[in-house]
């Protein structure tokens, strides 16, 4: 039968020796005593920071997005039109309807014709038709 140590003695069973100097903690009676930070504030005060970060973040992305889902619909547009001549890089063409609804792509600046006038473009080097301002 084994004896039962004190309280205050701190002994290992398992390893069967004492390793009060070896705990991350205090095992003393005299030692101070262990409490806990109040981390509230800290916590809420990093939670209003990161949520603002992320939201930021989130606003960035959503505004690319944007932008490229717009520059998808404008290409999509483009490409459906009818035209009969091959388009030149960083040339400026128009988009416009006629009289069917139809969409055409035209050389032609709108001051200079009477059709409903959509948009002028110019096409990237990727390919790409840019909506010009």
């Amino acid at each position: 039968m084994t004896s039962k140590k004190p309280d205050q003695v701190v002994f290992n069973e398992e390893e069967n020796k004492y390793d009060a100097g070896l705990k991350p903690y205090a095992t003393d009676v005299s030692a101070p005593a262990i409490t806990t930070v109040d981390t509230i504030a800290w916590k809420n005060s990093n939670i209003n920071k990161v949520n603002h970060q992320i939201k930021t973040r989130y606003d960035k992305l959503k505004e690319e997005y944007d932008a490229l889902m717009a520059e998808y619909e404008y290409n999509n547009l483009v490409y459906q039109a009818r035209f009969n001549f091959e388009p030149i890089v960083g040339q400026t063409y128009h988009l416009y309807k006629d009289k069917k609804e139809q969409l055409f792509l035209s050389i032609i600046a709108p001051s200079e014709c009477n059709f409903h006038f959509l948009g002028s473009f110019q096409l990237t080097a990727d390919k790409l038709w840019q909506k010009m301002d």
